[in-house]
């Protein structure tokens, strides 16, 4: 076999496994899983929370899941059954309701 056959076998087998690859891809992509591993345990004022996201349970996770973004960008989930947690998220919600018009 000489060497020019020899790369171009080998490029055909390439391109095919990484076609191959692609179109396994999508499929990875709508993997269900949770997005929480843990949750943040310490207390903190809810006036330093930016942003809140509430993620019910479903068929991606068996749990309820609540994503807060802090003022400094730092992403931290919370637990929803923890009482200081349904405060800061009271008192989000009731801030977010007054910005409103």
């Amino acid at each position: 076999m000489t060497s020019k056959l020899a790369v171009a076998l080998l490029a055909t087998i390439l391109l095919s496994a990484s076609l191959h690859a692609a179109s396994i891809l999508p499929s990875r992509e709508s993997e269900l899983r949770c997005l929480c591993v843990g949750t943040h345990s310490v207390p903190f004022h809810p006036k330093y929370v930016k942003e809140l996201r509430v993620i019910e349970s479903g068929p991606q996770c068996d749990h309820t899941e609540i994503i807060v973004t802090l003022e400094n960008g730092l992403l931290l989930c919370l637990n929803p059954q923890a009482t200081w947690v349904q405060k800061v998220v009271q008192v989000f919600l009731e801030r977010a309701g007054e910005k409103e018009p």
